[in-house]
């Protein structure tokens, strides 16, 4: 995996995305549903319907990198809303693009940023998850 600048922010996009979208189709999405900047240095998160692909769209700082994964088997774990973002840390990220079930306890305690577009971590569809909180 390319490194990534210390301190850098990634954001998970809720929801199902049309991953026929290229670079511009998908910093205006970054643009219009989540209310970011796509030149911002951020890596923004996409996962297509069927859930074994994703795109990441990141600026290096001299131009757009689209970046995609598909799996041979199983789906990447991802929030259960429909909009919105999780941010996560980019060791989360690593876990999350190899396949691993993220751990939420650990999500549960990211700080997480005071804005309208961030779903609470909680929002995570795991048979683990949702036997803790009972």
């Amino acid at each position: 995996m390319i490194a990534l600048p210390a301190g850098v922010k990634v954001w998970l996009a809720a929801g199902a995305t049309d991953l026929r979208n290229g670079f511009d189709g998908l910093a205006a999405l970054v643009q219009t549903h989540l209310a970011e900047d796509p030149f911002s240095g951020q890596l923004f998160v996409f996962r297509g319907r069927a859930g074994d692909r994703v795109k990441i769209l990141w600026w290096s700082g001299d131009g757009l990198c689209l970046f995609a994964k598909r799996l041979e088997r199983g789906r990447f774990v991802w929030p259960q809303a429909t909009h919105g973002t999780v941010s996560l840390s980019a060791a989360h990220l690593s876990m999350l693009l190899e396949g691993m079930q993220i751990d939420l306890f650990v999500l549960d305690r990211l700080p997480q940023p005071l804005d309208e577009h961030v779903v609470d971590s909680q929002a995570y569809d795991s048979p683990r998850h949702s036997k803790a909180k009972r």
